[in-house]
C-alpha cells in the first residue's frame, strides 16, 4: 500500500511540473504588456514639449517636477545650489587652464532651472554650438526628429535659441500615450547600439535607470559640426572611454605650456554607477533614490522633485533601510574618503603640469620622453574629472570610484617622472607645489 501511495504522489508532483513548465512557457512567449495607465483626460502629441499639458493627465507627477525649479538646497558635496566649484577648490583653475571651465563651473541646478543656467554661463560664448542644448530641454526631441542631430549640432546656440523655450521635461523620457520610458537622444541611442544592446529589451526596472543616461552620461563634440557622441563603443569603464577618444585623437583643448592634449569628462554618472555597483547589482535604479514613490491614500506615484536623496533621506533610503541614521553616517565616511583621494589625486596633477611645463621649456629636453608625459597626464587627468564631474561624490559607486582616483594619481606620478627624466632635472620630482590662483575666479552673480 505505501508503495503504491509514493507512485500516486510522484506521479502527482510530475503532473504539477509539467503543468508548472507549461504555464511559464506560455507566459514567456507571451507580448510584453504596457503598464495600465489611467485614462487621459487630453491627447498629448508625439514630442510635446509642453509639459503643462502632460500635468494635465498626471498633476502629481507634474506638480513635483516644477518643485525643481525652487530646490536649491545644498548637501555636503552636492545638492542642487548654484555654487561656485571654483570658488570651493580652486585648484579646478588650475587643472582646467586655457579651457573655458576655468572661467565658469557651477553646481548644477534643479532641471527646470536648466535654461536659465545654460544661458546664463560664461562658458557659452558667439561661437558655442547648439550642441550645448542637448540635455537641457524638453524641445530636443522634437527638433531632432525634425531636422536630425548632426543638423541640430551644427547650428550655433544662439541660432537654435529662439526655437528652444522649455527646460527637461516629459517629452525627455516619456512616450505620449503609453508614457513608456524611452531614450529620446540620439546619441545615447547609437552608444547603446555600438554595443550591440537594444535598449528597448530592457525592463521597466532597468529603464528607470536607463532614462537618465538621456543626459547623465559623458560625452564629445566630434567633428567640425560638433556633434554630441557618447563614447561607449569600446564599453562604459572609464579605460574604455580613454580607448574610444584616443582612437580617434579628440582633445577639447590643449594644456598651456605643456602641450598636452586634454579630454574633458563630463558627469558620467550613468557609467559610473552600471559599473558593478552595489546598489546596482541589487536591482536598484537611479529613480528608486531619486524619484521614489509617494504614496497618498490610496495613489502611489514618483516624485519628479528630483533630487539628493539626503535631503529626504527617511523616503529616499527608508524604503529599503530601516536606520537611516546608520545610512547618513555611512554616506558621510564614503564621501569624505572619496573627497580626499580626490584632492590628492588633484594634487599630483599639478604636480605634473609644474613639471611638464618646466620640462617643455628646456630645449634641451628628451622630446620622446616629454610626450610620454603628455599623455599619461591626458589619461590621469580624464580619470581624476570622470569621478571629478560625476555627481554623488562617488557614492554612486565607491569601489570603483576609488579605483578610478588611486590610477589617476598613479599615472600622474608617473608622468611627473618622466617629465623630470626628460628635462634630466631631478628637482622637478618635488610634491606639494600646489598654487593659488591670483586673482581668485568669480562666480556667476
Amino acid at each position: 500500500m505505501k508503495k503504491y501511495t509514493t507512485i500516486i504522489l510522484v506521479g502527482i508532483i510530475l503532473v504539477l511540473a509539467v503543468i508548472l513548465a507549461g504555464v511559464l512557457l506560455y507566459l514567456k512567449n507571451q507580448p510584453p504588456q504596457e503598464r495600465a495607465v489611467i485614462q487621459p483626460l487630453v491627447t498629448i502629441q508625439p514630442l510635446e514639449a509642453d509639459s503643462s499639458l502632460w500635468g494635465e493627465n498626471y498633476p502629481n507627477e507634474y506638480s513635483s517636477l516644477i518643485q525643481t525649479a525652487n530646490n536649491n538646497t545644498p548637501t555636503t558635496y552636492g545638492g542642487s545650489a548654484q555654487n561656485s566649484y571654483l570658488l570651493q577648490d580652486p585648484r579646478l583653475v588650475i587643472l582646467f587652464m586655457g579651457y573655458s571651465f576655468s572661467k565658469d563651473y557651477n553646481q548644477p541646478r534643479g532641471h527646470q532651472n536648466t535654461l536659465i543656467d545654460i544661458r546664463a554661463t560664461k562658458r557659452v560664448t558667439a561661437t558655442t554650438h547648439a550642441t550645448c542644448y542637448s540635455c537641457k530641454s524638453s524641445d530636443n526631441p522634437g527638433l531632432w526628429a525634425q531636422i536630425g542631430m548632426e543638423a541640430f549640432d551644427s547650428k550655433l546656440f544662439s541660432d537654435m535659441t529662439p526655437a528652444i523655450n522649455n527646460p527637461i521635461g516629459c517629452s525627455n523620457c516619456h512616450e505620449a500615450g503609453t508614457m513608456r520610458l524611452v531614450i529620446t537622444n540620439p546619441a545615447v541611442d547609437a552608444a547603446f547600439k555600438a554595443q550591440g544592446i537594444d535598449w528597448r529589451t530592457f525592463t521597466r526596472q532597468q529603464m528607470r535607470s536607463a532614462v537618465c543616461a538621456n543626459c547623465h552620461v559623458t560625452y564629445y563634440f566630434a567633428g567640425d559640426s560638433k556633434v554630441l557622441t557618447v563614447p561607449w563603443d569600446n564599453g562604459t569603464r572609464v579605460e574604455n572611454i580613454i580607448q574610444t577618444e584616443d582612437s580617434v585623437n579628440f582633445s577639447d583643448w590643449i594644456y598651456p605650456d605643456t602641450g598636452t592634449p586634454i579630454m574633458k569628462a563630463r558627469h558620467p554618472d550613468y557609467e559610473l554607477f552600471t559599473a558593478d555597483s552595489t546598489h546596482y547589482k541589487a536591482g536598484v535604479s537611479c529613480a528608486d533614490c531619486h524619484m521614489p514613490y509617494i504614496r497618498e491614500g490610496a495613489l502611489k506615484y514618483s516624485s519628479h522633485d528630483i533630487m539628493s536623496p539626503l535631503l529626504d533621506p527617511q523616503l529616499a533610503c527608508g524604503q529599503c533601510h530601516t536606520d537611516v541614521n546608520v545610512v547618513l553616517a555611512r554616506v558621510s565616511v564614503i564621501q569624505d574618503t572619496i573627497y580626499q583621494a580626490k584632492i590628492g589625486t588633484e594634487d599630483a596633477l599639478i604636480d605634473t603640469i609644474t613639471a611638464i611645463k618646466a620640462a617643455a621649456a628646456k630645449p634641451d629636453s628628451d622630446p620622446a620622453l616629454l610626450d610620454e608625459a603628455r599623455n599619461l597626464h591626458r589619461h590621469a587627468q580624464y580619470m581624476w574629472d570622470f569621478i571629478s564631474s560625476s555627481n554623488s561624490m562617488g557614492f554612486h559607486n565607491p569601489d570603483e570610484a576609488l579605483r578610478i582616483l588611486r590610477n589617476a594619481t598613479d599615472l600622474a606620478r608617473q608622468a611627473q617622472m618622466k617629465a623630470a627624466q626628460a628635462a634630466g632635472d631631478p628637482s622637478l620630482l618635488t610634491t606639494g607645489v600646489y598654487y593659488t590662483i591670483d586673482p581668485p575666479p568669480t562666480p556667476v552673480p
